[in-house]
């Protein structure tokens, strides 16, 4: 069989491949991909600052009491369940806190702080203090929050020093 009449060695069109074609061929195929993968780089690195906590190395030292205060939280028995919805027809959004008790009995005279921060952003994040209306609810109103994805941390302490006692609650939430 000639190179002629050999159905592998020809195009379509019945030009035969070359090492020039092939050559090119594989100088466009990574071509390709190095491009598709230099854009993929860039909106990464335009999307996330790279930094999640200016301490980590700390943040790695205080493991240990961190898990005592989630032993801590848990002996306590309080339930504190967070809300975050849009005020009708308005940009704000209204945050709201019930606490709740071991006997299920409303927690009064706490002192509730909201922290909202975009997801891996450098923007501050925004702190709230709640107000108590109903016992063991807590409310703030927030002015022009924007749609999107937040981190809400809720931390509901009372008391000083030794006798204090905190519950923290970490939730990623969707406001439209």
């Amino acid at each position: 069989m000639t190179a002629a009449t050999d159905p592998m060695s020809q195009t379509p069109k019945g030009k035969p491949i070359t090492g020039r074609t092939v050559l090119f061929w594989l100088i466009g195929f990574f071509t390709v991909v190095f491009v598709a993968n230099a854009i993929f780089i860039q909106l990464a690195l335009d999307s996330f600052p790279g930094v999640t906590s200016d301490s980590a190395y700390e943040d790695g030292l205080a493991y240990n009491s961190t898990l005592a205060a989630a032993r801590d939280q848990a002996a306590l028995g309080w339930e504190v369940a967070g809300e975050v919805s849009r005020v009708e027809g308005t940009p704000d959004a209204m945050i709201s806190v019930n606490a709740r008790d071991a006997d299920n009995a409303p927690i009064a005279g706490l002192l509730v702080t909201a922290k909202l921060q975009r997801a891996a952003s450098p923007e501050a994040p925004r702190t709230l203090v709640l107000q108590e209306g109903e016992v063991g609810r807590y409310t703030v109103d927030v002015a022009g929050l924007e749609s999107g994805n937040w981190l809400l941390e809720l931390v509901a302490a009372r008391g000083e020093g030794d006798a204090r006692q905190e519950f923290r609650s970490e939730n990623r939430i969707f406001l439209r």
